[in-house]
């Protein structure tokens, strides 16, 4: 039986405490899928394509794979710092940035306890 808590497939409202996570790209041009969601609900600020913005958090996904792995061992270290918020990570790069998951889900294999990540990750 799987106990471990996974990312809903869609995200509409969040529960105190939680922030979501999804892909973005440099310039914060947050105009589909996960970023438009985040702007329209949970505060990104179009223009900032990385980091916490309102009750979101942005990882660049669409400027290569070596960023994609800065930005994803930079969110790592912000969530073990804030283990007082829960952070809802969405198959960030999967999309339309284009990268395999198994690869992306890898580089979130050592995510402390407060990140729920998407089922199979």
């Amino acid at each position: 039986m799987d106990e471990q808590r996974h990312t809903p497939e869609r995200i509409d409202e969040l529960g105190p405490g939680e922030v979501f996570v999804f892909g973005s790209n440099a310039r914060g041009a947050h105009l589909a899928g996960a970023a438009r969601t985040a702007v329209e609900r949970f505060g990104a600020v179009p223009g900032q394509g990385h980091g916490l913005q309102g009750r979101s958090y942005a990882i660049d996904t669409m400027s290569g794979s070596a960023v994609l792995e800065r930005e994803a061992a930079e969110f790592l270290r912000f969530a073990r710092e804030h283990p007082e918020l829960t952070f809802l990570l969405t198959r960030v790069g999967t999309g339309i940035a284009g990268h395999d998951e198994a690869d992306v889900a890898r580089l979130f294999a050592g995510a402390p306890p407060n990140v729920v990540r998407p089922r199979g990750w």
